[in-house]
């Protein structure tokens, strides 16, 4: 079999992958996208963002129908869930969305290769597909792209079953409500996995070792956040470290220690949503020469994310930052860009970051802890929904905007939202930053009335207020 050759070789499909191989092809590059799973798409499509915001969103129609409606006049009778029927929903929004990547890589004749990837040299990489006695393809070229994401992280003591202790794919298609569903990890992925069962039925507990939930998030937010949680009945155990757990029948037994104590929590489901690791088994990096992070089993890169191996890049969750679709996406554009000789660049300082429970919170640039922590002198702008027009007129009042900015210039250093559409709200917040925006511009900037984003308009305008910087006073 004679092998082929391409400018550039993307093994892996997800938002990192299906984005780089597009961009590089229209860029002028022969492009081969090689992808072991049936759909391309990567985690994020198939088992991660796309599925969970789809039940996310059902499991939110059917929380108000039940919960909401009556306060504006609409009687509904007794609320039923058909599980079966959302979950085919959310399997025919997934579907959809991995035809469309297809087509987008088709459409710039990008070369799909089905089959498992391994490094194989410089330049090689063999493609095996159809099982072991058939003759690996291969495909060289003079570049390649590493964008095979992440996997669940296990913890010692709660071995991934599938049926009783579970991914976030299991978690994602459960055939029937958990009576109680425990969630081993409070960040993102736990808090919004939880809030789909809680809203559907479910007694959710979720322990987490850290003082806080979602530990990433502004101080402020996080406590809210939590807050709110714990009025919608999600239980959680904070500082709880988790000791062993043994599955008996339908039953999962889970002991945990808090404070020196400890107690055994029984439940029918146990999700372990501690994080995710680099996905570089069978890869054969250490044949192609590429380091990783001895610590974090990440892959080593420079600036311009190419690794310790000529000529082989890295992008994604393999590579050291939040693991975030966008981001991956983007990085996938810098370093197509890159090699067709343009300066692609990533402002990881403006990579906005969402947690999709109800309310949402979205957040970008530094918090105050981290502002503080450096140093850096700064002023803070709040501003409750409660006193936001639109916010009332949904019922929707939880929840504030805060801005951060440097109190001597009045630059925006960062934004951080909890409250209905603060996941499209950010979009502003991430263009202000990329644009090295004052506080000021934000405040000075007409927004629609009434709308959410008139509630970071107003915090704008308290943040400037407190800033050695002042423009012109506003009338």
């Amino acid at each position: 079999m004679a092998e082929e050759k391409v400018d550039l070789i993307v093994i892996g499909s997800g938002p990192g992958g299906y984005v780089a191989a597009a961009r590089a092809a229209r860029l002028g590059m022969s492009v081969a996208c090689i992808e072991k799973e049936e759909r391309l798409g990567g985690i994020c499509l198939n088992a991660g963002c796309i599925p969970s915001k789809a039940l996310l969103d059902s499991s939110e129609h059917f929380f108000a129908a039940k919960t909401k409606f009556a306060d504006h006049g609409i009687k509904t009778g007794r609320i039923t869930l058909d599980l079966p029927v959302m979950m085919k929903r959310k399997e025919a929004v997934v579907e959809g969305l991995t035809a469309n990547v297809r087509s987008l890589l088709e459409g710039n004749k990008v070369r799909i290769v089905r089959g498992t990837a391994r490094l194989e040299g410089k330049g090689r990489v063999a493609v095996s597909s159809g099982g072991s006695k058939k003759k690996p393809e291969i495909i060289t070229a003079g570049a390649i792209l590493l964008a095979t994401g992440s996997v669940p992280v296990a913890l010692p003591g709660l071995p991934f079953d599938g049926k009783r202790i579970l991914t976030s794919t299991e978690a994602l298609a459960l055939d029937a409500v958990p009576d109680h569903l425990i969630i081993v990890g409070g960040g993102y992925i736990g808090l919004e996995l939880g809030s789909v069962w809680l809203r559907l039925g479910a007694k959710v507990t979720v322990l987490e070792m850290l003082p806080q939930i979602a530990g990433s998030l502004d101080s402020l937010a996080a406590r809210t956040l939590k807050r709110l949680l714990t009025q919608q009945g999600m239980v959680f155990k904070l500082g709880a470290k988790v000791t062993g757990a043994k599955a008996s029948g339908k039953e999962v037994n889970v002991t945990i220690e808090t404070g020196g104590k400890k107690e055994t929590l029984s439940g029918d489901r146990v999700l372990v949503a501690v994080g995710r690791r680099p996905n570089t088994e069978g890869l054969g990096l250490e044949t192609a020469g590429v380091a990783t992070d001895a610590k974090t089993g990440h892959v080593t890169v420079d600036d311009g994310f190419q690794t310790s191996a000529a000529d082989i890049y890295a992008i994604g969750d393999l590579v050291p930052g939040p693991a975030l679709a966008h981001k991956a996406s983007a990085e996938g554009v810098a370093v197509a860009e890159r090699l067709a000789g343009l300066p692609g660049l990533v402002n990881y300082d403006a990579i906005p970051s969402v947690v999709y429970t109800f309310p949402e919170v979205a957040s970008v640039g530094l918090t105050e802890d981290a502002a503080r922590k450096q140093g850096i002198g700064y002023c803070v702008g709040t501003f409750p929904f409660a006193g936001n027009g639109r916010a009332r007129c949904m019922g929707e009042t939880d929840g504030f905007v805060k801005i951060i900015s440097e109190a001597k210039t009045d630059q925006v250093l960062g934004i951080h939202i909890l409250g209905p559409r603060a996941a499209e709200m950010i979009g502003e917040c991430v263009l202000a930053m990329e644009f090295g925006a004052s506080a000021e511009d934000i405040a000075r900037t007409v927004h629609g009335h009434p709308t959410f984003a008139e509630a970071l308009q107003e915090a704008a305008e308290v943040a400037t207020k407190c800033s050695v910087y002042r423009g012109p006073e506003r009338g």
